[in-house]
């Protein structure tokens, strides 16, 4: 008989035991040999004895023998799962963050023997229990262990830490971990992360299968395999370029890794050759240009809330250019790095690199009549800011030919035609650094913030607004409402309705001028340059963006409204290209979505389309265009319309220039009607006057549907100097003569006519598709 015991830790390591007992099988052996239990005689007859005392016995002795294994192995297995100093199953997670404001790294910290990593290292531990401690976990949690502390020296300190669990008392994983973390990083004023901000995106937790003492290796991405002997990646810093033959380029900084994957200047060099050849091949103007920008991508030094500088590629409608000359040489080792489709699309200055020499390219065009006409054509500006009116050190309006100072910036008398170089003066921004670091190009907005700090600019000064002298200047009853509306008059002024919140807010900055609100409660707030010992500043968020809004103009609505357009007359509307050739208009109705017809989309499943915003000359560009992908589209299920709603792939962003139009409300008193168009060679966006007609009109050159509008022209004269292409769109002024919304979209292109033989235009309407517009947009976003 054999009895077998078995029993196997579900740790690491497992405990098996095993113990047998045998006795000796009675066999049929012949009589003589061995004795038996059974006795036989000559006869058929058989008889059976009883066991005698001697044998009862010896099975006793075997079955406790037995049982006592069996209790002694059920002891051992108790006690080493309840009685061992080592829990079984007490699970470890490895973890790392990057704390970019508020500490920084110094080579001491690299040595765990030192004083300050025992001292640091401690700090981080403490804090870590505490969040844990205090969170859902706590029943599980056991403790925080500091394992590394490493960076760049005077920049983000890397955290490395391990965190171990009790799974006895709770099943606890990685994902649960990065949640309470998570939260806590995000919190504005954090309970025990206090005084540091820590980049969400470098948390990293993985578990691991003992309590390992390396650090994790640091990624971009979740760490798929631990590994003691990883090195951390440093964080990207901008250093100068290098490479000799790149030596031309306009900006004398890069960083690493490049597009290419290049983490050094060394293997820059080792494939360098490569590139020469495809710009020796001259299949490209600009080819030395767009190598050069990739080999040495331009670098941006990080702003305050940025983990490391930033790389600027060449914007994807130059790499599309090169590819349209030097697509068929580039190696197929190359051919993803070079997928146009990921580098980034213009989206204001900084956003990205565009082609340079956009003066000679106008020329060459034959376009020369542009150059300093008072339109903008060129991102950089240098179409109106190298002309004779524009001295060096100057800024352009924007407008007409005029440069001003920037002394004149903000001094409290218009000298732009517009007056533009009054506006602005005061708005709201994430940092100092982000809106001094941005191209003057301008002074209007060419970005909107939902939040920030508020900050002023004074005669080209800038800085923010100390709040320290509220408690002398304003009563503690009154301090909240007069915050109040200073908030709600500023997010007004950037074209907001609401205000999220304001509040006072310690400034982390350094080198920062302020200004105090001499009388706060004042019509007019008159602010005064003064130190901010205690650097507590304005703070303020704003939401829901007011649509249909000029924001250039005011409240001037058709007023001064030009047949030929001027830039931010109409910032919702957009051009679209298919495969690089502009064949419809769309309307922005949202940061995601455009309005247009689906007639610009039959019999081509497969093109790729671009929208272009915010430009008033197709054969230009200006510093407040952007360009989206489009992604998607949505066909109105509303009988006899043909709206389509398009999506883009990213949300463009809100700008005195790229601003959406108003969804149209049934029963609302509409005047001054509109369509837009472009001259008949796409010279620039014009605007033509038109008014509701009777549908018989209509009938006789169409076949109208239940949701078509009959329009005509307002004036029976020669207004139409343009081509309205199909998806062009029907504005209309409410009556507040300050908001336009959208009307109809216009299924067909429309060409002009001559004088008197005017033809009706059709016009898919809007109302009846506002619902399943709405929806689409709460669906899809």
């Amino acid at each position: 008989m054999t009895v077998t015991m078995d029993h196997k830790n579900k740790r690491k390591t497992s405990w098996d035991s095993k113990v047998s007992v045998s006795t000796v099988s009675a066999k049929h052996l012949a009589r003589s040999e061995t004795p038996s239990s059974i006795l036989s005689s000559d006869s058929d007859i058989r008889f059976t004895r009883k066991l005698g005392a001697h044998y009862r016995c010896g099975c006793c002795i075997l079955a406790g023998f037995l049982l006592f294994l069996l209790l002694a192995a059920a002891a051992v297995y108790l006690g080493y799962t309840f009685l061992s100093s080592d829990p079984p199953g007490e699970r470890v997670f490895r973890a790392m963050f990057r704390v970019v404001r508020g500490d920084s790294f110094s080579p001491e910290l690299a040595d765990p023997a030192t004083e300050g990593f025992r001292i640091r290292a401690r700090d981080y531990r403490e804090r870590l229990n505490l969040v844990f401690r205090r969170s859902d976990l706590r029943s599980a949690f056991l403790g925080t262990e500091v394992l590394a502390l490493d960076g760049v020296e005077g920049h983000s300190l890397i955290v490395h830490f391990n965190l171990h669990f009790d799974p006895r008392q709770l099943d606890v994983g990685a994902p649960d971990l990065m949640t309470v973390l998570s939260r806590e990083i995000s919190l504005e004023e954090s309970r025990y992360l206090s005084n540091i901000t820590i980049d969400p995106n470098s948390l990293e937790i993985k578990e691991s299968s003992a309590a390992l003492t390396t650090p994790l290796p640091l990624t971009t991405s979740v760490v798929t395999t631990p590994s003691s002997t990883a090195t951390p990646t440093p964080p990207r810093l901008c250093g100068p370029i290098e490479l000799e033959y790149c030596n031309k380029l306009p900006y004398n900084v890069t960083s690493y890794p490049n597009k290419l994957g290049h983490r050094s200047i060394k293997e820059v060099r080792d494939d360098v050759i490569t590139f020469r050849e495809l710009v020796d091949a001259e299949c490209y103007r600009l080819a030395y240009e767009f190598v050069c920008q990739l080999l040495q991508p331009s670098c941006i030094a990080q702003l305050p809330g940025e983990a490391e500088d930033r790389m600027v590629l060449p914007c994807r409608s130059f790499c599309r250019e090169f590819h349209a000359g030097c697509g068929s040489r580039v190696p197929a080792r190359l051919k993803d790095n070079l997928d146009c489709r990921h580098f980034p699309e213009f989206n204001g200055p900084g956003s990205c690199n565009s082609k340079p020499g956009c003066v000679k390219e106008l020329q060459a065009r034959g376009l020369s009549a542009r150059v300093c006409d008072g339109v903008v054509d060129c991102r950089d500006l240098s179409d109106e800011t190298s002309c004779n009116y524009c001295p060096d050190n100057h800024v352009h309006c924007g407008a007409g030919k005029v440069c001003i100072s920037v002394e004149k910036r903000c001094d409290g008398t218009n000298d732009c035609p517009d007056g533009s170089d009054e506006k602005g003066c005061l708005t709201i921004a994430p940092s100092l650094s982000s809106v001094v670091n941005m191209s003057p190009a301008t002074p209007h907005h060419s970005q909107y913030y939902t939040e920030g700090y508020v900050v002023f600019n004074e005669k080209g000064q800038f800085g923010k607004v100390c709040t320290e002298n509220l408690n002398a200047t304003v009563p503690e009853p009154n301090r909240e409402a007069t915050l109040s509306t200073i908030a709600t008059s500023l997010c007004s002024i950037l074209s907001y309705e609401n205000v999220n919140f304001v509040r006072i807010q310690e400034d982390k900055e350094d080198e920062v001028q302020y200004v105090h609100m001499e009388d706060p409660s004042a019509a007019e707030i008159t602010f005064v340059r003064a130190p901010c010992p205690k650097k507590e500043v304005l703070y303020i968020g704003c939401s829901n963006l007011e649509c249909g809004a000029q924001s250039l103009r005011g409240n001037a609505g058709i007023q001064g409204l030009g047949k030929m357009a001027a830039h931010g007359d109409w910032p919702w509307h957009a051009a679209l290209f298919k495969d690089g050739v502009h064949v419809c208009d769309a309307t922005l109705v949202s940061a995601e979505w455009l309005l247009t017809t689906a007639s610009c989309f039959q019999g081509q499943p497969k093109a790729q389309w671009v929208a272009r915003l915010g430009t008033i000359r197709l054969a230009g560009s200006s510093p407040w265009h952007q360009e989206r992908s489009v992604i998607g589209m949505v066909k109105s299920p509303v009988e006899g319309s043909t709206v389509v709603m398009v999506k883009l792939e990213q949300p463009v962003t809100m700008s005195d220039f790229v601003h959406p139009v108003c969804l149209p409300v049934e029963g609302s008193d509409l005047s001054h009607c509109n369509t837009l168009g472009w001259a008949r060679n796409r010279e620039q966006l014009q605007r033509v006057q038109i008014k509701l007609s009777s549908m018989q009109r209509c009938e006789n050159i169409s076949i109208p549907t239940v949701n078509s509008i009959c329009t005509e022209p307002a004036y029976l004269t020669d207004d139409c100097n343009e081509e309205e292409l199909a998806g062009s769109p029907m504005l209309c002024l409410l009556s507040d003569n300050k908001t336009w919304t959208l009307v109809g979209i216009s299924n067909w292109r429309i060409a002009c006519s001559r004088p008197g033989t005017e033809r009706p235009r059709l016009y898919d309407k809007i109302t009846s598709n506002i619902d399943w517009i709405r929806k689409t947009m709460s669906a899809m976003s």
